[in-house]
């Protein structure tokens, strides 16, 4: 099977150099960039001085543009070239699809194909599919690019196209190998398992690849030790295809930069930061980006990278990505910054809390409320779980949370259904 593995660095940057400026080139032809890219000069793409010159794309330019007129003012094929369309999975705004050519969909694949080539996976293994299944592409990908390399794999979907206790009874009959979802519900269908006395660390499953959600260190730890398998983040988005994937030694995520140009900027000054250094993730896709031109889309993840990937084989020519969180993963509460993947690993450090999620509200009064909905492990004590939270959330943030007990699996219930898992929520307008 061709992976298209290059030869070199100087074979990467070779691509790089004759790709960007297929990419500018294309986007030229999108009325949307009229008058955004005048005065760049096209035979110098590789000068940095000019590449920034190219204004940084981000959602909300695209949500500027009607649904009606989306494919008319950005996208450079006509209607007939589209296969289909994806859904960005954005947790916030009004959601975008993009449709995608036969082209398209080709290199897309390969970037799964590789994905799963580096966790090691072959024709022995059976892939147990749970991410959600609808028009937001990652399932079909993941599946169809299983398939291509040989892979057996199970369509189950998450837990809205088949119920999680459904999943359960499918990977204790069919034995697959290999578990693909959101962590998050991943996490859900170890304690749903743990719940039915259904041992899921003894199970089939020895490799889990998650992607889709930022992977905190704690929600690692925390499915490996359920799940009794190593875990594999990967990591991409719908304005590109699968960037990013950890290989067996699992020491960052290798970017596929032959696919795909990614720079790391800074969020005020858009100026590029220097390698290792955390910044906003710029990405410029170098072959799918037949039918919509995307050039230099900010992506809203805050990420870093090094240019030493290390490691044996193909992936050690790679730069490795590390995915620090999303740039709006925070809220601000009585003044004081709560950031999300902070309160997500005190709270899956917490051995007594198996689900929560997270709200701010106001009171009547104009309170800033951090509200906590938590789930306890059967047969601890909820009011030892409900202060041992109180404590340990006002001495890492100096705010006292409201916490509020729910049934089991009530939080996870409404996950299922989410691309992008809901659970910090900013309920004040």
């Amino acid at each position: 099977m061709d992976l298209r593995w290059p030869a070199s660095r100087a074979e990467i940057a070779a691509i790089q150099r004759e790709r960007k400026r297929i990419a500018f080139e294309r986007a030229r032809k999108a009325p949307f960039y009229k008058g955004r890219l005048d005065g760049i000069d096209a035979g110098r793409l590789d000068d940095p001085d000019i590449w920034v010159k190219i204004p940084l794309l981000t959602k909300e330019d695209l949500r500027r543009i009607a649904p009606k007129d989306f494919h008319e003012q950005f996208c450079i094929q006509p209607q007939a070239a589209v296969v289909e369309y994806w859904r960005s999975g954005g947790s916030t705004g009004r959601p975008l699809f993009y449709p995608r050519s036969a082209e398209d969909i080709e290199h897309s694949l390969l970037c799964f194909r590789r994905g799963l080539a580096v966790t090691g996976a072959t024709s022995d293994d059976l892939v147990h599919i749970s991410f959600p299944l609808g028009i937001h592409p990652v399932a079909h990908l993941y599946a169809r690019a299983a398939e291509q390399c040989g892979i057996g794999t199970v369509w189950c979907g998450a837990g809205t196209n088949t119920a999680s206790n459904m999943q359960l009874q499918l990977i204790d009959e069919l034995r697959p190998t290999i578990w693909t979802g959101m962590a998050s519900y991943g996490l859900h269908l170890a304690n749903l398992a743990e719940a039915r006395g259904f041992d899921l660390s003894g199970s089939s499953v020895t490799k889990i690849v998650v992607a889709a959600e930022p992977l905190s260190k704690a929600k690692r730890a925390k499915l490996e030790r359920m799940w009794g398998a190593e875990v594999f983040d990967q990591f991409g988005m719908t304005e590109g295809a699968l960037m990013a994937c950890e290989g067996a030694a699992r020491t960052g995520s290798h970017l596929w930069s032959d696919l795909f140009y990614c720079e790391v900027v800074d969020e005020v000054t858009g100026e590029l930061k220097k390698e290792g250094e955390v910044g906003a993730l710029v990405m410029t896709p170098l072959w799918n980006n037949t039918v919509t031109p995307f050039l230099r889309w900010n992506s809203g993840d805050l990420i870093s990278i090094s240019q030493d990937g290390g490691g044996k084989g193909p992936c050690g020519l790679y730069p490795l990505l590390r995915h620090e969180r999303r740039t709006v993963g925070f809220f601000k509460v009585r003044g004081v910054n709560i950031n999300h993947s902070e309160l997500e690993d005190l709270m899956f450090f917490e051995p007594a809390i198996s689900e929560f999620r997270a709200e701010v509200y106001n009171t009547e009064g104009g309170l800033d409320v951090l509200h906590l909905l938590i789930e306890v492990k059967g047969g601890l004590s909820e009011d030892s779980a409900q202060d041992n939270v109180i404590a340990k959330v006002r001495q890492t943030f100096q705010v006292t949370p409201k916490i509020s007990v729910q049934p089991a699996g009530t939080i996870a219930r409404e996950f299922e259904a989410n691309v992008k898992a809901p659970r910090f929520i900013d309920k004040r307008g």
